[in-house]
This record gives structure tokens, sequence and C-alpha cells, in this order.
């Protein structure tokens, strides 16, 4: 098969020409000291974007989401989080190891969660309990299926927190895709929380990075940790031109992205034996179930993958696609092409 349609992730994403050209003629120092130009430019556009002082660019988003959660917490602390965050779930177990927190899942509705919710899991002030320091909110939130967490519901978890005294950290591995799905700025998106994690090889398809922002004095604390976990890297620079790119020409062409996704789901549910609902996919990501069918969602995908379509089944009965740059409205139309013959096969 010489090209697939590759619907796994908006990791698998290649470089733009033009974000070649870019990393390319990147100027670049040593980043460890401090003296990459490109990578202070892109941390300083960051942190500028998202209306924080300071930004630290690091290897990857798991990376800067558990190095916040390091640098808000002491060993002992309790983080307050929705049940099927990425932070909590598919981090490797990262914030025992690297932090010795541990976390208290909340369930939500796609992803989203209320300020009561919060307020009924802040542990009392006892020995018996560790004490509540940290809540996260992912956004937008991957196993919701791209569901956008809406302002109307963080304001009052901020309020909330900061009467009680707890900090909040936003996943935002795609907070691009909310901002443009609810015309929110970056600034606006990022102005409640303490620190905000986001991705640029993901949506933004940079091959690889993401950044924390936050105060100077957190960053600083960040950058430590960064040090202690072998993040720092040298001539970094050819990686952070790809951000730089990114952010000025890839955000805006996000929305073609949801466009995407919405006519994959408005196809998948004409399809027989496919259940989802078109009306809960708001970015780039979608699930669907195939359990009415005689096949698990692994076969599905098996079978999808030798007719040239990339799938990822993410349990028995469920099935995750993801749109991103290198997916084609004719790639969408072939994929619902390869999927109905599948599930009538």
């Amino acid at each position: 098969m010489d090209r697939f349609v590759d619907l796994r992730s908006d990791t698998v994403t290649k470089p733009t020409p033009d974000m070649r050209q870019a990393m390319f003629e990147a100027a670049v120092g040593d980043d460890v000291f401090g003296e990459d130009p490109t990578v202070n430019t892109l941390q300083e556009k960051a942190a500028r974007l998202l209306g924080k002082e300071a930004a630290l660019f690091v290897a990857s988003g798991t990376m800067a989401n558990q190095l916040s959660i390091k640098a808000h917490t002491q060993p002992g602390d309790e983080v307050i989080i929705e049940a099927g965050a990425h932070a909590m779930n598919f981090e490797g177990g990262a914030g025992a190891v690297i932090s010795g927190i541990q976390f208290l899942g909340i369930p939500g509705n796609r992803g989203i969660f209320e300020a009561v919710q919060v307020e009924a899991a802040i542990r009392v002030d006892d020995v018996h309990f560790p004490p509540s320091r940290l809540v996260v909110i992912e956004n937008t939130h991957n196993r919701g299926g791209g569901s956008v967490f809406p302002m109307s519901k963080v304001r009052p978890i901020r309020e909330l927190a900061t009467q009680r005294g707890l900090r909040m950290h936003m996943d935002g591995a795609r907070l691009w895709n909310a901002c443009v799905a609810s015309g929110i700025s970056p600034a606006k998106y990022a102005e409640p929380f303490d620190s905000v994690s986001v991705c640029l090889s993901k949506a933004l398809g940079c091959p690889v990075g993401s950044l924390v922002v936050g105060s100077k004095d957190f960053i600083k604390r960040v950058h430590r940790f960064r040090k202690m976990v072998g993040g720092g890297m040298r001539q970094a620079g050819f990686l952070a031109a790809a951000g730089i790119y990114a952010l000025d020409h890839h955000i805006d062409r996000l929305e073609e992205d949801h466009r995407k996704a919405k006519k994959l789901a408005a196809g998948l549910a004409n399809i027989k034996n496919v259940l989802i609902n078109p009306a809960e996919v708001e970015t780039n990501i979608l699930f669907f179930d195939v359990s009415r069918a005689e096949k698990t969602a692994q076969e599905v995908a098996a079978s999808c993958r030798e007719k040239g379509v990339r799938l990822h089944p993410t349990a028995k009965t469920r099935i995750r696609c993801v749109t991103h740059l290198d997916v084609s409205f004719a790639d969408i139309d072939q994929a619902l092409k390869v999927i109905e013959g599948v599930m009538k096969g």
C-alpha cells in the first residue's frame, strides 16, 4: 500500500515544505545555556500568545504536564482531575513516580465537570487524607471526543480554587482546537490557570515539542525539573523553528480539520452497525462504536488497514479517529467507503 489515510492521531503529521524550510534556516545555539535564539523566540512568543510571563520548550505533552504537576505539588499531595484525563491515565504513572502524588479522578460528561464536583472532592484538613493541592482540566478532552471545556464552567472552578487555596493547571495539548471552535483567544482561555501546557506536535503539525507557560517563578521551577529528567536539549532551535512557523500559520486552519471530522461523523452515522452521535463532534476527534457488529474494534481496524485506512481501536468496541492537516476531504470520502465496506463484509 503506497499511501494510507491515517486517522489514528494528529501526531502522525509530517512537517510541511515551508515548515521544513523554516527549520533548515533556523539560527541555533546551546539552549541549556539559554543561548538558542530560536528557542528563546518561541518561548517569548508562546508566553505572549497565552498571556503569561514566561514559557519553556519541552520535548512532549507528557513532559509538559508532569513537570507542571511536580512544580505545583509536594510528595503526598492529591491532584483533582477528570477520571478519563490523559495526565492520569495515559502518561505511564508519571504522577506517582516523578511527583509522588496521587490523582483523584472525578466523573465528567465527555470530560467536562462542575465546580460542585471539585468542591466535594477537596479533602478536609485531617492527617488521614492527602492535601488537595491542584486541579487539572484537559481542553480539548481527548477521551471526551475532542470536547471543548466551556469557559462558563472554568470560571466557577477557578473561583472555588482561589477560595480553597488550590492551584490550577490546564492540559491544553489541543487548546488551539478549543480556541478555534469556541472563538475564545488562547490568552483568555489561559487566564484562569496558574499554568498551561500546549502541544506543537499534535494539531499544529510540528515534528516534536510542547510548551509550558506560567509565571516567571513557576517556569524557573519547571526548568529545574526539566533538567532533572534529562529534558535539556542543546541546539533545539531547529525544532523550535517548526513551532514558530506553526503558531504563525497553522492555528486558523484548524477550522478545516473540524469540518473534516464533522463530515466523517455524518458519514459514519449512515453506516450500518456504526453508533455515533455527530452532534457531539466539536473539534478534530471522534469515537464510534461497533458493538452491533459481529467484529471487534480491533478486527474492524485490521480490515480497514488492509484496505489503506488506519484507525485507532481504544476498547473492544470503540474506535477513535482524528483529522489533521495530512488528511484531505477526499481522504475522508475514501475512509468512509472503506469503513462501510468492512462493516458490510
